[in-house]
């Protein structure tokens, strides 16, 4: 019978996990779009557990009634394979691009709500009958709190089940077929071993008095709301200190789930034995979640040795977060459910109640208590929530006192700093919000960059030059731009090279407003314009419900192992934004090849080519540090003409943006190619694509965190070392012949150079980094004299050598002058101070 119910909770929270993962790929991440699904999905349990409760209270053979529920489940989670993903879709051009946060509220509440409502109902109903099954075996003994606990049990494995098996292995659709047929075995175990509710359980049901009382009501309302606001406010905090990696969710769940499921199993074995009361137990749930909040902000420390060891350690700090606080809350909503069974005769009345409460947690964490108060001080409050359901009597009151003045001292002394500022920089600016927290931080070299979630990187102004070549590529790409689009804005210096491009207009999509209103931080005095519109906004929905058409749409980095970044790089988006572009349009998707494995970039160059049959790849500079890939794709199959490049990029308006920028002649541009679709088709080789269905690079998450402990740049050494670079793809058939050489030669001077950055070891300056990096750049010089990133260095050294070792000087530009004859920098140099 334990195993039934376990498999039951199994079931359950397998269907939310896959269903709100659904719901955000077509609704969004924002998180009036994420609260709203969450609350339509309890607002179905607690419709269920209201409907439900009288006729199962009253079944003599409650184990066919569940046996039915258990078939509508599953009958209506294959419905859903394909039903909640269309239904989705279809709303989103209904919202508009910038819909209220009440219009996005109420749309994300009433989908899950209508399209999921006979499986949700039938779930709010599951618990109550398999209470009375419980009790048809066992007979009078109380029973609430140990089914509650079992069945809490058996969520813990659906979580971890299904994040960590059957979606990565098997997708989302076989993944609800297989929750189907769990339910089906549920409904033939229950049909076989059910057994009818005895007579004298009958008469135990004529001696309750009816509907609980409005105190033991507003309690189970109220402790509902408090611990899924608690649940929220701690993943929040977490991500201060977990990698947020799907996988990171997995563990925040399992580990409240575990709590919740072990207190109401201890409670059932011992709560009534010790004399565990009401009081005392909402005292020890205020007392834990207290000491989560003081034991938080130690945690901190602890969250790159717990990264080292993978799941294993976050999911340790998971349970140091959740255990305690989560054992008292199942042990009080155990206490609760008996109280209510005791009154009625049955738990619909309590879990429709608490449902309730949960359904508006997320709201009022998210919307009311963070934006107010912050993270940290919301927990503290939420904590002494739980003390206003004491009853005002003088004993009460001393049991409450300890938490109580706990709870006032910390919301008097200042909220710690979720910000790790490194030794000898400071904290500039720090935004607080609902999805994520964002700063701004000064590091000893006076560098700034903006940090999300405590240790995440989005840009800076050491990068503003990168940012603005990010922009230029495929802007140069497109023969004549009128329009541009740019998804994600990060520091908005990409955005901002955009808009340096005469007669442009251009358009911003970012989904944290924390980011944008740290952008006047970043102001730099490279931008001649000011920031562009930014819509605030999910990038998927954005595409989606967008009319507008662009001749160029730019994808930022978005960092493949974050949570929700994967559904930015599937066929489906990858399909919307091409809808997006004009007709002859160019799409440039960046990728960071210093945050991603090589099976992820392979999936995602497979989706992109399904959707991009002529797609290339680009890369922006030739840092080893921070390297970076573009994939190229357009409505319109067209090769380049150098001989049109060049004039363009000679254009008076345009030469002074690009000449910054190291694009002053076409090869400079066109060097950066790496490979076209038949080359990356090759690289990339048979195996899934990422896809809503099968989201590969999202649950590749724990290979992409381990990328980032791995060479940055061994990535893209595999790139260049596998996709083969030529010009037949890339430039017009009647100029090749004049630029098939010099490009060859170009190339393999960059692959030189590259190669010679990754082997330098160490950090060595001076003479030291010269002798490390001198034989490499004249390597690659030798190959191209074009190669202006290795010839404008050596240049460099051998002018600083000539201040301190004028033999190495000579030495030097000797070298330079026989590596590339072709060119005179060096021997005019040579004859100025040597006279030679």
């Amino acid at each position: 019978m334990k195993a039934l119910i376990a498999a039951s909770g199994l079931a359950g929270l397998g269907y939310e996990i896959v269903w709100t993962r659904q719901l955000a790929l077509a609704l969004g991440t924002e998180m009036m779009a994420v609260v709203g699904a969450i609350a339509g999905f309890f607002a179905g349990l607690a419709l269920g557990a209201f409907m439900l409760d009288a006729r199962i209270r009253h079944a003599a053979k409650p184990h066919q009634i569940y046996a039915v529920l258990e078939a509508v489940i599953g009958l209506w989670g294959l419905c859903a394979i394909w039903l909640l993903p269309a239904s989705a879709r279809a709303l989103a051009p209904l919202l508009g691009t910038a819909p209220s946060p009440v219009l996005l509220w109420s749309a994300s509440f009433l989908l899950p709500t209508l399209v999921l409502l006979p499986a949700t109902v039938a779930m709010g109903g599951t618990l109550t009958a398999l209470e009375r099954m419980m009790a048809a075996v066992q007979g009078d003994g109380p029973v609430s709190a140990g089914v509650y606990g079992a069945n809490t049990a058996g969520a813990v494995a659906g979580a971890l089940l299904s994040t960590f098996v059957l979606i990565p292995t098997l997708g989302f659709a076989t993944t609800l077929l297989c929750l189907a047929a769990v339910n089906g075995t549920c409904a033939l175990i229950a049909l076989r071993l059910g057994r009818p509710v005895h007579v004298k359980l009958h008469e135990t049901h004529k001696r309750v008095r009816g509907v609980p009382d409005i105190r033991l009501t507003a309690t189970l309302f109220v402790t509902g709301l408090l611990g899924i606001a608690f649940e929220v406010l701690v993943v929040r905090l977490a991500a201060q200190m977990m990698q947020d990696t799907v996988y990171s969710f997995a563990c925040l769940l399992a580990a409240y789930l575990l709590g919740t499921a072990a207190g109401g199993i201890v409670w059932q074995r011992i709560g009534r034995t010790a004399m565990f009361g009401r009081t005392a137990l909402i005292s020890s749930a205020a007392l834990a979640c207290l000491g989560t909040a003081l034991l938080a902000p130690f945690l901190t420390g602890l969250a790159d040795h717990a990264a080292s060891l993978g799941v294993a350690g976050e999911l340790g700090l998971a349970l140091l977060l959740f255990l305690l606080p989560s054992v008292a809350m199942g042990a009080l909503f155990g206490q609760l459910m008996q109280d209510v069974r005791d009154i009625s005769g049955s738990v619909g009345w309590a879990v429709g109640i608490n449902s309730l409460g949960a359904a508006v947690a997320p709201l009022v964490a998210a919307h009311l208590l963070i934006p107010t108060l912050g993270t940290w001080k919301a927990l503290v409050v939420v904590a002494l929530g739980y003390l206003l359901l004491l009853q005002p009597r003088r004993a009460v009151l001393v049991r409450a006192a300890v938490p109580a003045l706990l709870g006032l001292v910390l919301l008097w002394i200042s909220a710690p700093t979720p910000v790790k500022v490194p030794p000898g920089g400071k904290l500039l600016a720090l935004r607080e919000g609902p999805m994520a927290t964002a700063s701004v931080v000064d590091d000893a070299s006076g560098a700034r960059y903006l940090e999300v979630n405590g240790h995440f990187r989005m840009g800076g102004t050491s990068s503003v030059r990168s940012d603005f070549r990010q922009a230029m590529l495929p802007l140069l790409l497109h023969p004549a731009p009128r329009s541009a689009l740019f998804l994600g804005v990060g520091t908005g210096a990409t955005v901002l090279g955009g808009a340096q491009m005469p007669d442009l207009t251009v358009r911003a999509v970012e989904l944290s407003s924390e980011v944008v209103a740290l952008l006047p931080w970043f102001d730099t005095p490279a931008a001649q314009h000011e920031m562009p519109p930014i819509s605030i906004a999910d990038a998927r929905r954005f595409i989606v419900a967008d009319d507008g058409r662009y001749d160029v749409i730019v994808a930022d980095l978005f960092h493949p192992a974050l949570d929700g970044s994967g559904a930015l790089y599937t066929t489906e988006h990858f399909d919307a934004v091409r809808q997006r572009l004009a007709a002859d349009g160019v799409f440039c998707q960046w990728l960071p090849l210093y945050q991603l494995d090589a099976p992820s970039l392979r999936a995602i160059v497979r989706s992109f080519l399904a959707i991009f049959p002529d797609g290339s790849a680009w890369l922006n500079h030739y840092s080893v540090r921070t390297p970076m890939l573009a994939l190229i794709g357009s409505r319109a199959s067209h090769h380049v003409d150098p001989e049109r490049l060049g004039p363009r990029l000679s254009e008076p308006r345009l030469r002074p943006i690009l000449h910054p920028l190291a694009l002053d002649q076409p090869i400079d541009l066109l060097g950066q190619y790496v490979a076209g679709a038949k080359s990356l088709a090759r690289f990339a080789g048979p195996g899934p694509r990422n896809s809503d269905d099968f989201p590969f690079v999202t649950f590749d998450a724990r290979r992409n965190v381990r990328a980032l402990s791995a060479p940055p740049w061994e990535l893209l050494l595999t790139v260049i070392g596998q996709a083969k670079t030529d010009a037949t793809e890339l430039i017009d058939p009647s100029q090749r012949a004049a630029w098939d050489e010099r490009l060859g030669a170009y190339w393999q001077a960059r692959n030189r150079f590259l190669q010679a950055g990754a082997a330098l070891t160490g950090d060595p300056r001076g003479s030291a980094l010269i002798a490390a990096a001198a034989p490499g750049l004249l390597d690659s010089v030798r190959l191209s004299a074009e190669f202006e990133p290795a010839y404008v260095p050596l240049m460099s050294m051998a002018r600083s050598l000539l201040a301190s070792d004028r033999r190495a000087a000579e030495g030097l530009l000797r070298a330079i002058d026989d590596a590339a004859p072709s060119r005179g920098e060096a021997r005019d140099l040579l004859s100025r101070e040597f006279g030679q």
